[in-house]
C-alpha cells in the first residue's frame, strides 16, 4: 500500500484585507526575524562536529525546511488571492465578508463572518465561504431558512441579520 494521497482541492481564492495583512505579516515574521536565528542556531550547531548526533543540527535543519515550505506557500498563495475590499451593493444578502447573525431551531443565537479559507477561524466566529454553512449562506437573503445536509442528520438555521461592518 502506497503513501499516495490525491491532492487536496484549492480553496477559494478571496480573502478579506484583514486576513490579507495577517499572512504577509506571518510571511514578514518568518522570513525576517524567525529563519535568521535558526539559521545562526544551525551554523553554531554545525561548528560542534559529528552532525549525524547533533540534535541542535538535525532540529534546526528540520526547522528550516518547514520555515522555508511556509514562506514558498505564503509566497505562492498570496500572489493568487483576490482581495475583497468593498461591500456588494445589495447589503441585504451574504456575500463574502459578511457578518451573519443565525437562529437555530433550538433559540441558540451565533454570529459568523464569511471569510476565505485562508483566514477562517471558529474560535473567532470566522467561518470559511468554502464550510457546507459558508456555502449555503452564499446569496441568502435576510429571513431565509438555511438547510445543511450533515453526517448527523439535517441542520436548519435562520438567517436573521447580514451586517457588512463589524458588529460594535
Amino acid at each position: 500500500m502506497g503513501r499516495y494521497r490525491p491532492p487536496r482541492a484549492k480553496g477559494s481564492p478571496y480573502i478579506t484585507p484583514e486576513g490579507e495583512a495577517a499572512l504577509r505579516a506571518e510571511l514578514q515574521a518568518l522570513w525576517k526575524e524567525e529563519r535568521p536565528v535558526v539559521t545562526a542556531a544551525v551554523q553554531a550547531a554545525a561548528g560542534n562536529g559529528d552532525r549525524s548526533e547533533n540534535g541542535d543540527y538535525i532540529y534546526g535543519k528540520k526547522r528550516l525546511r518547514e520555515i522555508d515550505s511556509r514562506v514558498r506557500f505564503l509566497r505562492k498563495r498570496l500572489e493568487e488571492l483576490t482581495v475583497v475590499r468593498d461591500p456588494p451593493s445589495d447589503r441585504g444578502k451574504a456575500y463574502f465578508g459578511a457578518w451573519v447573525d443565525l437562529e437555530n431551531p433550538d433559540g441558540e443565537r451565533v454570529t459568523w463572518r464569511v471569510v476565505g479559507p485562508d483566514e477562517f477561524d471558529l474560535q473567532a466566529g470566522k467561518l470559511s465561504c468554502d464550510s457546507p454553512l459558508g456555502r449555503a449562506l452564499l446569496g441568502k437573503p435576510i429571513d431565509s431558512e438555511i438547510t445543511i445536509d450533515s453526517p448527523s442528520g439535517d441542520q436548519y438555521w435562520y438567517l436573521l441579520d447580514v451586517r457588512y461592518q463589524p458588529p460594535a
